[in-house]
């Protein structure tokens, strides 16, 4: 058992060294996507159940269809329109059980990362291998159907395990070298990407991946409706974007398409999008691009300001 999540050290906020986002951007804004598979009657998990209603579940597993049916292309069409590409994290199964939208999204040139295989199989209760076995399953289906060796992860259903970003850094290497496997979106810990220790010593990052922002959160759990969300989105934003004239920070939005693309949902979704890369200094990129950038800009001073932090211990 995990005494404590030593993935990362403190690194407190003030007196970073500062970040700079191409073209002088303050704001590097991302869209995540979550395009997902949920099994009607999946495996039953000891920690967690997959629905809380009897099988068959069909309020749950409908809705979920219906965004892959109609949803999908109505955010698709939306982003298209604002010149945002995707960062798909994707229940890689889809593969197999809708290759259009997999089409669709690469023909756009979308960014895919792994969100395991189903969204009702958890890492819970895995052992280290099966869970590394799973990791690699999703890493080698990504590339096989999309031609990516696959950057980011964010574990299925957020079940995430002590094991979790060491094996996705490893199994990543030993796949495609450094080209494949360095950012996680499973920590919630900071508005800036930040350096994540795993046990190969391999470079790895944390990305900004708001649950504060994030569709489901917003309107299944904390029950808000559109016009507040679109206010919160502003917000959020704003006060991102004034810290970013100091240090460059990042903005992600992680979306569902049976979620935001809800007809009544979608306006104010557009709205914010609008707000959002109307202004100029945005930096509308994926989630790899922001990773790569700050791998290549960032990442050393960062690791070298958190040992002066610590104390000079690494």
């Amino acid at each position: 058992m995990m005494e404590s999540l030593n993935a990362y050290e403190y690194y407190a906020y003030e007196n970073r060294p500062k970040i700079r986002w191409p073209n002088g951007a303050r704001v590097a804004f991302w869209v995540a996507p979550n395009i997902e598979f949920y099994e009607l009657n999946p495996p039953p998990n000891p920690s967690r159940k997959a629905w809380p209603q009897p099988n068959p579940a069909v309020p749950g597993y409908s809705i979920r269809d219906w965004g892959n049916r109609v949803g999908h292309k109505r955010q698709m069409d939306l982003l298209e329109k604002y010149g945002i590409r995707g960062s798909v994290s994707l229940s890689v199964a889809l593969c197999d059980h809708h290759p259009e939208i997999i089409a669709a999204c690469k023909d756009r040139d979308w960014e895919f990362f792994s969100h395991g295989i189903y969204n009702t199989r958890y890492t819970y209760n895995m052992s280290e291998d099966q869970e590394r076995a799973m990791i690699r399953d999703s890493i080698e289906t990504i590339h096989r159907h999309t031609g990516q060796k696959c950057a980011g992860y964010l574990a299925p259903a957020l079940s995430h395990s002590e094991h979790t970003l060491d094996l996705f850094a490893e199994v990543g290497t030993e796949l495609f070298g450094d080209d494949a496997g360095f950012y996680t979106c499973d920590l919630f810990h900071d508005d800036q990407p930040t350096p994540v220790q795993v046990r190969s010593g391999k470079r790895f990052i944390s990305m900004p991946y708001s649950l504060e922002m994030n569709d489901t959160i917003v309107y299944a759990v904390n029950k808000v409706e559109p016009r507040h969300y679109l206010n919160m989105l502003k917000r959020h934003f704003d006060r991102l974007y004034e810290e970013g004239a100091e240090s460059g920070t990042v903005m992600c939005i992680p979306t569902h398409n049976y979620q935001i693309s809800c007809p009544h949902r979608i306006k104010a979704f557009e709205e914010a999008l609008e707000y959002i890369t109307g202004h100029s200094d945005v930096w509308v990129a994926t989630g790899r691009e922001i990773a790569e950038h700050y791998l290549a800009n960032g990442y050393d001073d960062a690791r070298t300001a958190i040992a002066r932090q610590n104390g000079g211990q690494r």
